[in-house]
């Protein structure tokens, strides 16, 4: 069960999350992608009009309220991808926000930071991987996403800004995690692994050259050695209200589409290992 996860926009964090989860479909894994951020940029990717065609009860915001009434299943819907399963998101999510906060002050009662949690667990022999895309903020919805989680994902592109930003989230989430566990008497969540992915990167820049060199020397092995390059072919895509994965013919021309495709490729299957290796039937087959 893998966040994707940071709490600076613009990071990369979606692309890498969708383009994660139909790796997963495409290599025949049984996926489900959760889409925790109002914004609902990654539901729109999966061709709905959020706020037009998905009700407050097609959401996790539905589930919320009325956990045994509508149920998990009920909000999850097929995709175009063929393995991959989609619980959207809409604006109305945003009031959770709000809402869990509301629920912590009046009830004392930390519980409902299990509610994604325990949503998943009530699907989750029903797929391989779970993929989840929270907001771009350390708020009560993305506390809840890091509890159900038993992985992380953290895009960085290789600026001064986003390096200080990441570096404070780390901070944040784990201090947060600390003060439920001395608070409400909570287990902090175990993480299978943690990787951080250099996202955005021009390496023709020498200032993204340096960065990343750092970012290596104080991360060390939790960086993947693949880096997501800065591509015209993915904001090409995106434009067209699709993944680089989805496109029929390369937008820009061949050689750039290949070279984005193995970039993506490559970041993914990282991924896809260190999954691997938490499963003791696959192992083996993880290199």
């Amino acid at each position: 069960i893998i966040s994707i996860s940071n709490f600076k926009g613009g990071v990369g964090k979606s692309t890498i999350a969708l383009h994660l989860a139909q790796h997963c479909a495409i290599h025949g894994y049984r996926a489900l992608f959760i889409d925790c951020d109002s914004q609902a940029s990654s539901t729109m990717m999966f061709g709905y009009r959020p706020d037009i065609d998905l009700g407050e009860d097609d959401t996790l915001y539905g589930h919320f309220h009325n956990p045994e009434l509508l149920g998990v299943r009920s909000i999850i819907r097929k995709t175009h991808f063929h393995g991959l399963d989609l619980i959207p998101a809409n604006l109305k999510l945003y009031n959770l926000e709000y809402e869990i906060a509301g629920y912590l002050a009046q009830n004392q009662n930390f519980d409902i930071i299990d509610l994604i949690a325990e949503a998943i667990d009530s699907v989750v022999d029903d797929y391989d991987i779970v993929i989840m895309d929270p907001p771009p903020a350390l708020g009560m919805v993305s506390m809840a996403v890091l509890q159900a989680a038993n992985a992380m994902v953290i895009p960085m592109p290789p600026s001064v800004i986003d390096f200080a930003s990441t570096v404070s989230f780390i901070d944040m989430a784990r201090t947060t995690m600390k003060q439920l566990e001395l608070i409400a008497g909570r287990v902090k969540p175990a993480y299978n692994f943690i990787r951080l992915v250099g996202s955005r990167v021009d390496e023709s820049k020498s200032m993204h050259r340096e960065i990343l060199a750092m970012m290596r020397q104080v991360f060390g092995g939790s960086m993947t050695n693949s880096v997501l390059r800065t591509s015209a072919e993915i904001d090409n895509a995106s434009s067209r209200m699709k993944t680089v994965f989805e496109l029929d013919r390369p937008v820009t021309s061949h050689e750039v589409h290949t070279r984005c495709v193995k970039h993506l490729n490559d970041v993914c299957h990282e991924i896809e290992m260190d999954v691997l290796r938490t499963w003791e039937s696959r192992a083996g087959q993880a290199d």
